[in-house]
């Protein structure tokens, strides 16, 4: 399979930059003191990383035209839907180890950082594979579907990830204290430099988001293996993941059927990998079915969210 990109040296060299340059005044102006991110500052970070994904995809579509602007809106839309099930685990993970919310946007920061770089890798690993081993494509979607329907099975599974086989392993190889030490990775006691929780957590974080890269790349995959549109969407997506938690972090528990809502979107993308020389969806289809499993699994959970409301503002009622 070869991947024909978009992508020109300039178009990389830009982006590029401009991710950089994100970064940096994120944490170098609005973040340079550490702050509580409170839920309207997060909500307006979250509006601002959406509007520039959508900028740029209609700089796709201007430059391009509509079938690689509909494969970055795809890859995008697939990326920031598997990214709030990253946020379930992530607010997990605060949670288990009592990180204060005061800390938390500086573990997201540094987490996304290395996850950027970590991400890239394997994107372009992943095109250079698939152009060299076209079989490979069959084994992707095979994976997506596998992953689909284990995620529905495993809906309601808790997930308890500071107690995994990976965390036990971290602790025995770091020197870790039990104790915050404000907003700092490492510490000093007794004359041994420890790490924190905090940077616990951050080991934590990077390897749960290297698990969920390993269904949202295959799963972009399937709509393009443009490793330029890959990549941004990818990126865009992940660069808002951080505003996004604050955002969702106290309602997670009102999106009960995202989880069948993201299982049927990696079926539907696996399938669309294991019969790609059978049948071609076209990417506005694509672009549909992904957005109506998503948009419905969220009304459908707002909906019931809602009516549970509702019933236990009717108890209290009766009680009192």
């Amino acid at each position: 399979m070869e991947a024909h990109s978009v992508g020109s040296p300039v178009l990389w060299g830009g982006f590029i930059l401009f991710v950089l340059a994100m970064l940096a005044l994120d944490l170098g102006v609005f973040h340079r003191k550490t702050h509580e991110v409170k839920f309207k500052e997060a909500l307006t970070w979250s509006g601002v990383w959406i509007s520039l994904a959508l900028l740029f995809n209609l700089g796709i579509w201007w430059k391009f035209g509509s079938e690689p602007a509909l494969n970055f809106l795809s890859g995008y839309l697939i990326e920031k839907s598997l990214s709030i099930d990253n946020i379930f685990v992530f607010v997990v993970i605060f949670s288990a180890l009592k990180i204060p919310v005061l800390y938390q946007h500086r573990v997201l920061f540094w987490g996304i950082l290395s996850a950027l770089v970590l991400r890239a890798v394997m994107i372009f690993a992943g095109v250079a594979m698939l152009e060299r081993f076209h079989w490979l494509i069959y084994v992707f979607g095979a994976f997506l579907i596998f992953t689909g329907v284990k995620l529905f099975v495993q809906r309601n599974h808790e997930e308890h990830p500071e107690s995994g086989a990976a965390m036990k392993l971290a602790r025995r190889i770091i020197p870790s204290s039990k104790e915050l030490d404000g907003d700092r990775f490492f510490t000093v006691q007794n004359g041994r430099r420890l790490a924190t929780p905090l940077f616990m957590t951050l080991i934590l974080v990077e390897l749960t988001d290297v698990l969920f890269a390993l269904d949202s790349i295959p799963a972009i995959f399937a709509v393009t293996t443009d490793p330029f549109l890959v990549f941004t969407s990818n990126i865009f997506a992940i660069l808002g993941l951080r505003s996004l938690f604050f955002v969702l972090a106290g309602a997670v528990e009102k999106f009960t059927y995202l989880k069948v809502g993201l299982s049927g979107v990696l079926v539907f993308v696996g399938a669309k990998m294991a019969l790609v020389d059978v049948v071609k969806i076209p990417s506005p289809v694509s672009l549909g079915v992904i957005a109506l499993l998503l948009g419905v699994s969220i009304v459908a959970s707002l909906l019931k969210s809602r009516k549970q409301e509702r019933a236990a503002q009717n108890k209290n009622i009766a009680v009192n």
